[in-house]
């Protein structure tokens, strides 16, 4: 790939608060798709003064995509960090300090030189962690909540609050899935395929339900990947799925996508009451008999989960699949941790 140097000077030059004269520089892939990719940039900077300074810097590359009900999702993150949303932040919640933004109108392209950040993520995550950013997350989403701070009404390019429940009636129109649990040839558990059908029976009771909790700004993306955490404080990567939800929607992402698979139901038993003290801390919730949050994370990944189980090859990934669909099933009758 091709670095833009004096992008990269001009990075490092905010990065160390000083005058950065020249640097040289390699280049790994972190992670990346079709439409973007992520890069950790490492190498020794000088100062005007010859001072030599290693660094890290990770550089994100994102292309103009079309994401299925939110076509401006792929340049939201530029949006994002163009804005003032990086001053509703706290210590223990936040995200990677952008040191410098490009965009190129021409080829529809972003970049951005970010934070590297060196911490827990994905499946090292702890319970204890889980339950720790479950906490974090209600603190800011309740603190933004009872606030409402100015940058929160002037950010125009955030996904709908009925994001959710389109994406769920998208997947449910799909007869790959929907026909696939009604039908003799289906494979999974005859309880697993009860509890599906059964929230599509009541989804409108549901979403009732659901659209009755506070409407709050949304990761969307809330999962153990994009959490990094280190020296006790949470690092939260990956916005471009942000905008308004509703209350519980990322706590069910922390929980069912991808996580922990064996301690799901414990994560579920702690990180709901854990969640719930942080947004109380500014906002009354004693109103709230009825958090939605296993129905929130059956709407959400019950057909995900279904579909990732037809599309395998493995019997290790199909297996998992069902461990996950199964450990969903335990949530409902499980008492919370208060």
């Amino acid at each position: 790939m091709n670095i833009e140097l004096e992008q990269l000077i001009y990075a490092l030059n905010q990065r160390f608060k000083t005058n950065i004269i020249s640097t040289d520089f390699q280049t790994t892939p972190l992670q990346g798709g079709t439409v973007g990719n992520v890069y950790l940039i490492t190498g020794i900077a000088e100062t005007v003064d010859g001072e030599k300074l290693p660094y890290r810097i990770v550089l994100k590359i994102q292309k103009k995509w079309e994401r299925y009900g939110d076509p401006g999702s792929w340049r939201r993150e530029y949006d994002l960090y163009s804005s003032d949303l990086g001053s509703t932040f706290s210590q223990a919640l936040r995200w990677p300090i952008c040191y410098h933004s490009e965009f190129n109108a021409e080829d529809n392209e972003y970049h951005l030189w970010l934070e590297y950040i060196d911490g827990v993520t994905g499946l090292d995550l702890t319970s204890d962690m889980y339950e720790e950013a479950a906490l974090e997350l209600g603190r800011f989403q309740g603190k933004l909540y009872e606030e409402q701070p100015a940058v929160l009404q002037s950010l125009t390019n955030l996904s709908h609050p009925d994001f959710m429940k389109n994406t769920y009636l998208h997947y449910r129109s799909w007869p790959v899935v929907y026909d696939y649990i009604r039908s003799n040839d289906c494979e999974l558990p005859l309880h697993v395929r009860q509890m599906l059908i059964g929230i599509d029976e009541k989804a409108d009771e549901i979403f009732t339900r659901i659209e009755k909790l506070p409407l709050v700004l949304c990761h969307r993306d809330f999962w153990v990947t994009n959490l990094i955490y280190a020296k006790g404080k949470f690092a939260l990567i990956d916005w471009d799925t942000s905008g308004w939800g509703y209350l519980g929607e990322d706590l069910a992402s922390l929980i069912a996508d991808e996580g922990d698979i064996d301690n799901m139901v414990e994560n579920y038993q702690r990180c709901i009451p854990a969640y719930y003290k942080g947004f109380s801390e500014y906002v009354d919730v004693s109103r709230i008999t009825d958090h939605c949050v296993y129905e929130i994370i059956l709407l959400v990944f019950g057909y995900r989960l279904v579909e990732g189980y037809i599309h395998t090859e493995t019997y290790d990934e199909k297996t998992k699949y069902v461990h996950t669909l199964q450990k969903i099933y335990e949530m409902k009758t499980k008492p919370l941790m208060v």
